[in-house]
């Protein structure tokens, strides 16, 4: 008799489209599945992109992903989320009525404040709206070393700046933020989870890939995904990040696109 598959657990990614497939919706929905999850979605932004760069962004307006977010919460019911790009205060509000209306069980925020090249992509207004009404909503957050700076409101530089940057982070918002290090000086990337009580150090050689096009998208979704099935925050994050290593390491060596190329999530 054929075994019948356990059922996946559904796991929603609300974030912007990435029509060159590496980022956004499409590496999430990648890394869902490939981690044993149904991947949802709902589409905050259209942006023409690819491995160059980001040439356009196109904000859907806040009743149509009211409207989409209804459709699959009413559903669907996902138990873990996971939100990339989100650019202003209204699409910030519709989303965080869905979460306080339907509670899902895990929450994972991708803050995408700024761009590689260091560039702010949203206003004061709509960085303080998500600081006072998002963030407050989730499980964890994952700003890497800039957004963190932005958020405390000075360059950090050493783990240890970033591990009392968390804890003060963790603290103002009430949920656990892990501050990513990954442009930090040296051979060695260093992640650190902080609750606001302690902090635990996530540690990797630094990978020497060219193709890095989506990795916080890949990371936070795979965190996500380990959630839904079960498994406690920090051992997520531990899954993620070796999970993650490896669809990097697998796709080293391509050569799709003429700027920064993509990871392999079925690795």
């Amino acid at each position: 008799m054929k075994e019948r598959m356990k059922q996946p657990p559904v796991v929603l990614s609300i974030a912007g489209s990435d029509p060159s497939g590496g980022a956004g919706i499409q590496a999430d929905l990648k890394s869902i599945s490939a981690l044993g999850g149904y991947g949802a979605a709902v589409i905050t932004a259209i942006t023409a992109q690819n491995t160059r760069g980001v040439q356009g962004v196109f904000p859907l307006a806040a009743e149509v992903v009211r409207a989409q977010l209804v459709s699959v919460f009413e559903d669907l019911h996902p138990g873990a989320v996971k939100i990339g790009m989100v650019h202003d205060a209204q699409l910030v509000e519709v989303i965080v009525a869905c979460l306080k209306r339907y509670e899902p069980d895990h929450v994972v925020y991708d803050p995408v404040m700024i761009s590689t090249s260091g560039r702010r992509l949203m206003t004061e207004e709509s960085i303080a709206y998500i600081e006072q009404q998002l963030f407050p909503r989730c499980s964890l957050i994952t700003p890497n070393l800039d957004e963190a700076s932005l958020l405390v409101g000075h360059r950090l530089e050493t783990a240890e700046e970033m591990a009392e940057a968390g804890g003060v982070l963790a603290r103002r918002y009430g949920c656990s933020v892990l501050v990513k290090g990954g442009h930090l000086q040296g051979e060695r990337m260093c992640d650190l989870l902080c609750d606001g009580v302690e902090s635990r150090l996530y540690e990797a050689a630094k990978s020497r890939s060219s193709n890095l096009h989506g990795t916080g998208c890949t990371l936070s979704s795979a965190i996500a995904t380990y959630l839904a099935h079960g498994a406690s925050l920090p051992d997520a994050i531990s899954q993620a990040k070796g999970y993650i290593t490896r669809a990097i390491e697998a796709a080293a060596e391509w050569h799709i696109g003429q700027g920064n190329g993509p990871l392999w999530q079925f690795v």
